[in-house]
């Protein structure tokens, strides 16, 4: 099977290029860069070296095949998706394009009309864990954004068990890739180096994503710390009325022990008791927890996740694995390294 990589010279398309190359079912074909033509993957993503022949082609160049990964700034699909979607009968996107069902929240959120709004209903959400059945018939997948995915995965049991009734405040910490391989003030070393800077407190993009899930008034805060992968989400939520742990741990296991990337992580000694993003670095899992107030209605949710994987190309390949009827995890097996 043929696959494409839109976009290849950036953080995530770097991740979808070393996921594909190793993946059992799936062929690297094309990766773009309009910067780097002609040149080999390894001058973007030197830990390539000696993995692949291929050379970047400008997007121009792009051949039909059988799925096709856009990992382009926000605002360019929506631009270009018919040209893309008679490449492909599967297109996978990792931008915000078509994340978000109402056309108003893109000028609300993105500052503007979204030229291809017929496309928001027909495109599915690339949450495996929450719409499986979807995904194996997509045209049009659109992958969630790294920080909503954690937030979402972290609160999606207490949604379809009703539970989720009253506003809920997310406090998203997130690693410097997460801003993309672009350079900027805000990325300089000299000014991110050891900040916990609070880059957003209300109104992130992310916001959306979430509130399309739980339907409950959401209020989230961003903050950039000194790393350079990983998210980590704690979302609290009020319970409407009182649970004991016993409980909450059954309706997170009903929901998520069959899940391949999902590991529940609530143990009471240890370094790593909870979520922690430091040793997910390259992996597909989201780690999920919690921990519950005496009064037993205060509920704290820890979710971790590496912000380039589970937070897009690995999740975007799990997706891949899904339509074509692959084990789910085929290319995405790595366990991640300790210490590191």
């Amino acid at each position: 099977m043929k696959i494409a990589v839109i976009g290849g010279s950036g953080y995530i398309g770097g991740e979808l290029i070393r996921l594909l190359l190793q993946h059992p079912h799936a062929t690297l074909a094309q990766a773009t860069s309009t910067r780097y033509a002609g040149r080999s993957l390894a001058v973007a993503h030197p830990n390539l070296r000696g993995q692949t022949d291929l050379t970047f082609v400008q997007p121009e160049a792009v051949e039909p095949c059988d799925a096709l990964f856009l990992a382009l700034p926000h605002g360019t699909a929506m631009q270009t998706l018919s040209r893309w979607l008679e490449l492909a009968p599967l297109v996978i996107d990792l931008s915000a394009d078509f994340r978000l069902r109402d056309a108003a929240d893109y000028t609300a959120y993105y500052g503007g009309p979204h030229p291809a709004a017929e496309w928001l209903s027909r495109s599915v959400p690339g949450i495996p864990e929450l719409n499986r059945d979807q995904l194996r018939d997509a045209r049009l997948i659109a992958v969630p954004g790294c920080m909503a995915n954690a937030a979402i995965l972290a609160l999606y049991p207490l949604v379809a068990a009703g539970l989720l009734q009253q506003p809920v405040i997310v406090d998203a910490r997130t690693g410097s890739s997460g801003s993309g391989a672009e350079p900027n003030l805000s990325s300089h070393h000299a000014e991110r180096s050891g900040v916990m800077r609070v880059f957003k407190p209300l109104g992130h993009r992310h916001t959306a994503e979430i509130r399309q899930i739980c339907w409950v008034p959401i209020y989230m805060t961003a903050t950039a710390v000194e790393a350079v992968r990983g998210v980590q989400v704690i979302a609290h939520v009020t319970l409407p009325a009182p649970m004991t742990e016993k409980e909450i741990w059954s309706l997170y296991r009903r929901r998520y022990t069959a899940e391949p990337f999902i590991r529940l992580v609530k143990q009471r000694t240890g370094v790593y008791r909870l979520p922690e993003p430091k040793i997910l670095s390259g992996t597909n899992f989201c780690d999920v927890g919690f921990a519950l107030d005496a009064d037993g209605q205060h509920l704290v949710v820890i979710a971790a996740l590496d912000n380039l994987v589970k937070g897009g190309a690995g999740n975007a390949i799990q997706c891949l694995n899904i339509v074509h009827g692959w084990d789910e995890r085929a290319g995405l097996r790595f366990a991640g390294l300790h210490p590191v």
